[in-house]
């Protein structure tokens, strides 16, 4: 029996998970896809929101403001890299300097930095904002950071400490009984005495497998991104954003941790809760829309195109609470933007503000066993690089010659709690494949290492989901 079953391993549930780790209970992680953050973690804009958008009295509000308060701790103690690079909101044309006032006034009611910039003050500090930009509020507070890291770090981190990951686990129903809940999947049935929902898009889907609600519901709304080569010097430094309509924070021109740069995203409700495909059309408005805010964009950089989808809720606010017609059933739902720079906040709320006041929380006495973080032989000195392969010579062997990435390093995020299984599990973690390239000299390399530490065949390597196989059989004898 656990005392807390979390249903989803994307972000919000990974530093739930987590957290509750820190305490004596039994707690587990149920993810149906064969990663974590593979769902709508994997797909946003990777930013952590200052929190001077959201309307007043929400959620939203209330967890961004708190989260990106709590993200220097976080990333500290999981050792993330976090990137306060900072956000510009800029006013094409007159029109919108009202709307840009507006958000600079809620922003300082809100104690948020910021700062108003005249036309030549912003270009001062970012030189290739468009030609029709007439002034730009900067705010400082703004960053950046690796979903994907850092929900396998939080995510490792809780394993470390006791925690249970299921993969490859979706669930299919749950009986509610009087004192616990039996959760039902495809690989057999856990039985809990809290479910905590963070099911993403799919949410919507589990609380109705105990209560008929219709108090509010998941509409996917998809998003799509360009992702453009590294630049020196950069195109931009900072977030740059235009002015936000009812669909969300606009087309952005986004840096990244990794020094690539994102364009986007859009901005569509589809029914499809699994249609990540791009579109022509839709790029090509991203590609204009982008261009209001920011020129001389290298588009013949682009190395790849993606898409991620966000689950909006029918409510447009965040859903935080206990059931009411499901009692120890926590709904952590329509989670969108800013859900990523809210996360450790609505980690707090939920431990904080709703389960205390049914589960006595005791803290473990026993030492903490911390995340060693990733090795990275590209940011090692000569001799911090010697002392490695000394130790182990396949640090010396590289595998991906775009971002500098070596076997020692792709065998130990395989080998380690939360580690890599597919192929795209591997470049999630240490980026094989992620350059301009995109794979083609590494990727079989990656497929023979898998292989070879899981103890599988090569044709058992999967690139990402069960459906993605990539190799059918031998070519020659």
């Amino acid at each position: 029996m656990y005392d807390f079953l979390i249903i989803g391993a994307g972000v919000s549930g990974a530093i739930i998970a987590r957290d509750l780790s820190k305490y004596q209970c039994r707690v587990a992680i149920i993810e149906k896809e064969n990663d974590v953050a593979n769902g709508v973690t994997g797909g946003n804009s990777a930013m952590i929101h200052s929190g001077h958008d959201p309307k007043d009295g929400t959620m939203k509000m209330k967890m961004n403001i708190r989260g990106n308060a709590m993200y220097d701790d976080l990333c500290r103690e999981l050792k993330v890299d976090l990137w306060w690079n900072g956000a510009m909101v800029v006013a094409v044309g007159e029109d919108e300097l009202p709307g840009l006032h507006f958000l600079y006034n809620q922003a300082k009611e809100r104690n948020i930095p910021c700062t108003l910039l005249n036309r030549e003050e912003a270009l001062a500090l970012e030189p290739n904002l468009s030609d029709g930009m007439i002034a730009a509020m900067e705010l400082p507070t703004t960053g950046l950071v690796s979903p994907w890291e850092l929900t396998i770090a939080a995510i490792e981190d809780a394993m470390n400490n006791g925690v249970d990951l299921f993969l490859a686990t979706e669930v299919q129903s749950i009986d509610q009984h009087q004192n616990y809940y039996e959760v039902n999947t495809s690989k057999g049935s856990y039985q809990t005495r809290f479910v905590i929902n963070c099911a993403g898009l799919f949410a919507d889907d589990i609380y109705h497998m105990v209560s008929d609600s219709k108090a509010w519901g998941i509409q996917p709304r998809k998003g799509e991104y360009f992702i453009l080569d590294k630049a020196n010097p950069p195109i931009v430094r900072r977030t740059i954003y235009p002015l936000p309509s009812e669909k969300g924070k606009g087309v952005l021109v986004i840096p990244t941790v990794h020094h690539n740069v994102l364009l986007g995203p859009s901005s569509e409700l589809i029914t499809d809760k699994d249609a990540i495909d791009n579109t022509y059309d839709v790029l090509e408005y991203v590609r204009r829309e982008v261009g209001k805010c920011v020129k001389n964009i290298p588009m013949g950089e682009n190395i790849r195109t993606y898409s991620g989808i966000r689950p909006t809720g029918t409510t447009h606010d965040f859903i935080i609470e206990e059931a009411p017609d499901a009692t120890r059933f926590i709904n952590v739902a329509a989670i969108e933007s800013p859900g990523l720079a809210s996360a450790p906040a609505i980690s707090e709320y939920v431990i904080n503000e709703i389960i205390a006041k049914k589960f006595d929380f005791a803290l473990k006495t026993e030492p903490r066993i911390e995340r060693r973080p990733w090795i990275i032989i590209n940011r090692m000195s000569v001799e911090e690089k010697k002392a490695i392969v000394a130790t182990d010579p396949k640090f010396a062997q590289m595998i991906c010659r775009c971002e500098h990435i070596s076997e020692g390093e792709i065998v130990d995020i395989i080998n380690r709690n939360c580690g890599a299984r597919t192929v795209k599990g591997v470049k999630r973690r240490a980026r094989p494949g992620a350059g301009r390239c995109q794979g083609g000299f590494c990727e079989p390399k990656v497929v023979h290492i898998l292989a070879r530490e899981l103890n599988i065949s090569p044709l058992d390597v999967l690139l990402d989901g069960d459906d993605s196989i990539l190799l059918q059989g031998r070519t020659k004898g």
